[in-house]
């Protein structure tokens, strides 16, 4: 981070700290059903571009593992499947990369941080609510991120009319 960016963050968690400790005393009501759905969509929408980059990625590359290493080595499919594996590991440390630009596009798009108080983010119910959508995010994230399958059947068929 820069200096900017450092001094910004930490003047704003002196600012969540002191709120912390000030409503450490009151006893808070948990968040509304409102506020539960708007941390459930602010965690699920970068993670169906996160599962969507990650899956569309990893078939892509996969396929063209196969199809190019796989037959110029003369591999087993379960060689060209350990192939696969250790790309899709690899692919997957570069696309975690880009989930900040998935976040950064989010924001942009209006998706604003839900407004909690800390107690409130901290509640098993608000937890709950942003696992369930980063789960049900990257779930249809990689659902949609298939999409490139619907272009290698032709290609199957074509190597199979050949031989």
């Amino acid at each position: 981070l820069h200096s900017t960016e450092r001094s910004c963050l930490l003047r704003e968690l002196h600012r969540f700290e002191s709120i912390a400790i000030a409503q450490e005393k009151l006893e808070v009501a948990p968040p509304s059903p409102g506020q539960l759905r708007h941390v459930f969509f602010h965690n699920a929408l970068p993670f169906v571009g996160f599962g969507f980059l990650d899956n569309a990625i990893m078939i892509a590359a996969g396929t063209q593992i196969e199809l190019s290493i796989g037959v110029v080595l003369g591999i087993s499919t379960m060689a060209g499947k350990y192939c696969q594996i250790r790309n899709h590991l690899f692919l997957f440390s570069r696309s975690s990369s880009l989930a900040g630009y998935v976040e950064a596009l989010a924001s942009r798009l209006g998706l604003s941080i839900p407004d909690l108080t800390p107690k409130q983010a901290d509640m098993w119910q608000t937890r709950l609510s942003a696992h369930l959508g980063k789960a049900i995010g990257v779930t249809i994230g990689c659902i949609l991120g298939m999409f490139p399958l619907l272009f290698f059947g032709d290609e199957e068929e074509k190597l199979e009319e050949k031989n």
